[in-house]
């Protein structure tokens, strides 16, 4: 792989030295955590900055804490970190089922959940169950500390709510009081570095408040609230399955593009629907498929 581009490099240890670095620099920036999208991005010409700012050897990032209602997971976590987490397990097991389906082992030994987030592809794996959870993502930057709710995340294609100078420092991710069930349905073309064709995220917690979030088939993640109301409070029946179904076209927007015609991904979209809205009740109940099991 060749990167035929003229950038500078600079590897600040601390998170103030960072932010210093992105706020007096002029031009395009990047911050270089894993690695796994910039980079190719880099190889294919899709960016071309100025300066990478090496965030990778500073201290603090790669945690992941238990903050008794919610997870707290700092933006050096790889996706092999939360697969290997008991506490993720545990605690948030949809971001440990998410995680498993990331593109290959290598990969996820590279790749960060928040990065994952950051480079806001429509497919990105994490935003669906983080947009479910009502996760919290903070930031740091020049006039400090700054929480930024998932809703109000994304923005568009590659596209957040990131300001210029901020970094993103950890996401907190609420944990349902009484328990709960989730499910992550991934469509894929195969096993392996393949982005999904289509996704979703179901939660649902011990009151029946279900929330529903879709990947790839809209220009961001995006939560289906005309199915959560639907379904607020409701038992799941093949009925009440059946209404949801119908509401799926006026929640998404899918695209035709290499990977699946717009068709394929509105009916995939509603079959996935259909098995993670059963798992994840089933899982409420303590039975059904374990977290893991391909639900495709």
């Amino acid at each position: 792989m060749t990167i035929a581009q003229v950038f500078d490099y600079q590897r600040p240890k601390t998170l103030d030295e960072a932010v210093q670095l992105l706020a007096e620099h002029g031009g395009d920036v990047r911050v270089l955590a894993g690695g796994t999208d910039l980079v190719a991005w880099l190889r294919d010409d899709a960016v071309a900055p100025d300066l990478l700012v090496d965030i990778k050897h500073i201290e603090g990032l790669r945690e992941i804490v238990d903050l008794g209602d919610a997870l707290s997971i700092g933006s050096l976590v790889t996706f092999a970190d939360v697969l290997n987490s008991d506490l993720v397990e545990s605690r948030l097991p949809i971001i440990s089922e998410m995680s498993a389906t990331v593109a290959s082992t290598g990969i996820r030994n590279r790749a960060t959940l928040i990065g994952n987030i950051c480079s806001a592809v429509p497919s990105c794996d994490a935003g669906p169950p983080l947009l479910v959870h009502g996760a919290i993502v903070h930031t740091f930057g020049p006039a400090g500390s700054r929480q930024i709710s998932i809703d109000d995340w994304f923005l568009g294609p590659r596209q957040t709510a990131l300001t210029v100078g901020e970094i993103v420092t950890k996401v907190v991710v609420p944990i349902p009081p009484g328990g709960h069930g989730a499910a992550y349905v991934r469509l894929s073309r195969y096993e392996g570095e393949d982005l999904a064709q289509a996704s979703v995220a179901i939660l649902a917690p011990a009151d029946h408040r279900f929330r529903i979030a879709f990947g790839a088939v809209a220009a961001t993640p995006l939560r289906a609230r005309r199915i959560e109301s639907l379904l607020e409070g409701r038992a799941i029946t093949p009925d009440l399955i059946a209404a949801a179904i119908a509401l799926v076209p006026e929640e998404i927007s899918p695209i035709t593009d290499m990977r699946a015609s717009k068709e394929f991904r509105m009916r995939m979209s509603e079959v996935m629907l259909q098995r993670g809205l059963r798992a994840s009740v089933e899982r409420l109940e303590g039975n059904g498929p374990s977290y893991g099991t391909n639900l495709m």
